[in-house]
C-alpha cells in the first residue's frame, strides 16, 4: 500500500461505509486528544499544518489521472478540518488547566458544526470545493474547520457568560 493512500485515507478509515467523511471526522477526535496530551494546542496546531500539507500531496497523488478530484475515501481533509475545529477546545483546556475531555460540550459543538459546514458548504467552503483540485479538497475542510472553531468560541463565550452582564 502506498504512503499517499495511507495518508489520504487516514490509515484506511476512509474506506469505512457509509459516510466516510463522518468516519474520518470521528477518527480525528481521539487523534486530536493524543496530540493535545502530548503537546497541547501547539502540537495540535502543528498537526493541522502537517495534515494539510501532507493532505495536498497525498490527494494529488491519489487523484492523478482520475476524473474524480475528491473521491469519498480521501478523508485527510476531514481530519485537518476537525483538528482545526477542536483547536479552541485545546486552548481552553490548557488555559483552564483541565483535561481536554472535561470540555466535552466543545467537542460536541466542534464535531457537529464541522460536519454541518462540511456537508452544506456555504460561502467560501463551497468555493474551495468547486476548485476541483487537491488544494480545493483540503481548503474546503480548512474553511469548514475555521467556521466550526468560531462556533466553538461563540458557544464558549455564551456558556461562560463572556457576552452577558
Amino acid at each position: 500500500m502506498r504512503v499517499s493512500h495511507l495518508i489520504a485515507t487516514f490509515f484506511c478509515v476512509g474506506h469505512l461505509r457509509p459516510a466516510p467523511g463522518t468516519w474520518g471526522s470521528l477518527a480525528a477526535l481521539p487523534a486530536a486528544w493524543v496530540l493535545h496530551v502530548l503537546g497541547g494546542p501547539i502540537l495540535l496546531a502543528l498537526g493541522v499544518a502537517l495534515s494539510f500539507t501532507l493532505g495536498v500531496w497525498a490527494t494529488s497523488q491519489e487523484t492523478k489521472g482520475k476524473d474524480d478530484h475528491d473521491p469519498s475515501e480521501i478523508v485527510i481533509d476531514e481530519v485537518a478540518g476537525q483538528w482545526l475545529a477542536l483547536l479552541p477546545v485545546s486552548i481552553g483546556a490548557t488555559h483552564a488547566g483541565v483535561d481536554m475531555l472535561a470540555l466535552w460540550p466543545g467537542w460536541v459543538t466542534a464535531f457537529v458544526a464541522f460536519r454541518l459546514f462540511d456537508i452544506l458548504k456555504p460561502g467560501p467552503i463551497g468555493w474551495a470545493d468547486r476548485r476541483n483540485d487537491p488544494l480545493g479538497v483540503m481548503l474546503d475542510d480548512i474553511f469548514a474547520g475555521i467556521a466550526a472553531a468560531l462556533c466553538v468560541m461563540a458557544g464558549a463565550a455564551i456558556s461562560h457568560g463572556l457576552l452577558g452582564a
